[in-house]
């Protein structure tokens, strides 16, 4: 049985908590990634989504305008952002319940924590089309 320890991406890129919507723009921008863990020191805190950033930035540049856009991302801090409360699994924990959380939930990303709460990993939409790239592979 294939677990989340088999496909979850290991070298996470993260962001500490006091980073700012600048920082967060800029390295999902330049890493081509849509989610990002917030640290606080080694202690996972939650996630920044793609999505909740874009609503971040929609609203600056209808209260603020264009021209006071990169000015504002700076000074809007990641930790009023950041989904606390988001799911997490453990390295173990079954694809298929993985994959049921995915459908159910429609999330895009599921940090992946041991039993110290120790962020480990995360699991991506991307994960699951590798996954199934290297299923379709072995069969043909």
């Amino acid at each position: 049985m294939q677990t989340a320890a088999d496909i979850m991406t290991k070298n996470l890129v993260t962001l500490p908590l006091t980073a700012s919507l600048k920082d967060a723009h800029a390295i999902t921008r330049d890493k081509g990634i849509r989610h990002l863990p917030i640290m606080e020191g080694e202690q996972f805190v939650g996630m920044l989504t793609q999505k909740r950033m874009m609503g971040a930035v929609i609203n600056l540049l209808a209260t603020y305008g264009a021209n006071a856009l990169e000015r504002r991302e700076g000074q809007t801090p990641v930790r009023e952002l950041v989904e606390v409360d988001c799911a997490t699994v453990t390295p173990d924990t079954p694809l298929l319940a993985v994959t049921d959380f995915f459908l159910k939930h429609r999330h895009g990303c599921l940090p992946v924590v041991d039993e110290n709460g120790k962020l480990v990993g995360m699991l991506t939409s991307s994960d699951f089309v590798r996954l199934c790239r290297n299923l379709l592979a072995s069969l043909a």
